[in-house]
């Protein structure tokens, strides 16, 4: 177990150093920064919790023990990490619970422990009933403090992808999937630190790994995230949305009005025709530029017709792309897939099989037979 908790004293500083040591960039931005430095607090935290379990030889004292300084030292990293990634989601615009609902549980852990130890009148790091039983619900505490941010955070990566197809011309999901599957590994450790009460060497082992494994992605994966181009173009997609939010307000725009709809598929059929929807990177605002029409008129168009913009683009290329695969049978699908607008085969391959239900292969077999 020793070695366990030097290694994770290793891994916690080698992940503490690499935030600090991201580039310039990353404090330029005030959002950006102020996650990152709640990273770092976390990581630090984590350090000096497997630093002090490793100088007391809280293990070799019994299960409890660890436990207690587990909670404690978990509670607030778990919170930490968790509001440095509802930072990066609503752009620092977060609400005043989620800032403090860290803290208030914590402190409320605090006192139940502390309470638990007066009572039974040993000394704090004693094994006692107790001591038990306050773990016991400060588990559950912590588990309802995760639960509020796990929703808090499924709802935000919702409207995140909601703002990216609404505005880029493809899916851009694949940004976000380290959000995703790091709040399935928060969710996950808090679920498993309530079993640290009952279970002993082999199953604290295999907890360790995974614990391990889980913050190094999630560390990891937020440094690559905020070192790329993904938060100017999830900030980009969501500005945009909240123009055309604005915008249908001061129109007073209604989706169901009938002669409004009837005018801009009448538009839009025209900007079809001339085919400028097969470049690659047509935008939302683009797109209604050259359709002659306000940006927040084609976003209630698409509302209409039950459409994503990423997903009309795709559907209209890829009916493109079909009908060269029966026209020019001879082409390549590196061919079509420049021609249509898609970015590199691959991609148009996938999309083009989400679409049909079939390859390009199978389809242009299909045409032959």
């Amino acid at each position: 177990m020793e070695c366990i908790q030097f290694t994770a004293i290793v891994l916690m500083t080698l992940l503490t150093l690499k935030l600090l040591l991201l580039p310039g960039r990353v404090a330029v931005n005030p959002i950006v920064n102020k996650a990152r430095w709640l990273m770092v607090g976390s990581t630090v935290l984590l350090g000096v919790q497997f630093l002090l379990q490793l100088t007391l030889g809280l293990r070799s004292l019994g299960v409890t023990q660890a436990v207690m300084l587990n909670l404690v030292f978990f509670i607030p990293c778990s919170w930490l990490m968790s509001l440095a990634i509802l930072y990066l989601q609503r752009q620092g615009r977060v609400t005043m619970l989620d800032k403090f609902l860290g803290v208030i549980i914590w402190a409320v852990v605090l006192a139940i422990l502390g309470t638990a130890a007066a009572i039974d009148g040993e000394p704090l790091l004693s094994g006692t009933k107790e001591i038990f039983h306050a773990e016991i619900i400060a588990s559950c505490l912590f588990a309802c403090m995760q639960g509020h941010y796990a929703y808090r955070h499924t709802t935000n990566l919702k409207a995140m992808s909601n703002a990216l197809h609404n505005y880029f011309d493809r899916n851009h999901d694949s940004i976000l999937r380290w959000m995703q599957v790091s709040v399935g590994i928060l969710i996950v450790l808090t679920l498993m630190v309530p079993a640290l009460i009952f279970v002993h060497n082999k199953l604290l082992a295999v907890f360790c790994v995974l614990f391990f494994g889980g913050i190094f992605y999630l560390v990891d994966s937020f440094c690559s995230y905020v070192m790329s181009s993904a938060p100017a173009k999830v900030r980009e997609a969501e500005q945009s949305e909240e123009l055309t939010i604005t915008a249908e307000q001061e129109n007073e725009f209604a989706d169901t009005e009938q002669d409004s709809m009837q005018r801009v598929t009448f538009l839009v059929e025209q900007w079809l025709q001339k085919g400028r929807y097969l470049k690659t990177g047509v935008k939302l605002p683009a797109a209604a530029r050259g359709i002659g029409i306000p940006q927040y008129l084609l976003s209630a168009w698409l509302r209409h017709n039950n459409m994503k913009y990423s997903e009309w683009m795709t559907y209209l290329r890829v009916e493109e792309a079909k009908r060269i695969l029966t026209k020019h049978p001879e082409w390549s699908n590196e061919t079509i897939a420049q021609h249509c607008g898609f970015n590199d085969r691959s991609y148009f391959h996938k999309k083009f099989k989400e679409v049909t239900g079939i390859s390009p292969s199978d389809y242009q077999a299909a045409l032959s037979a």
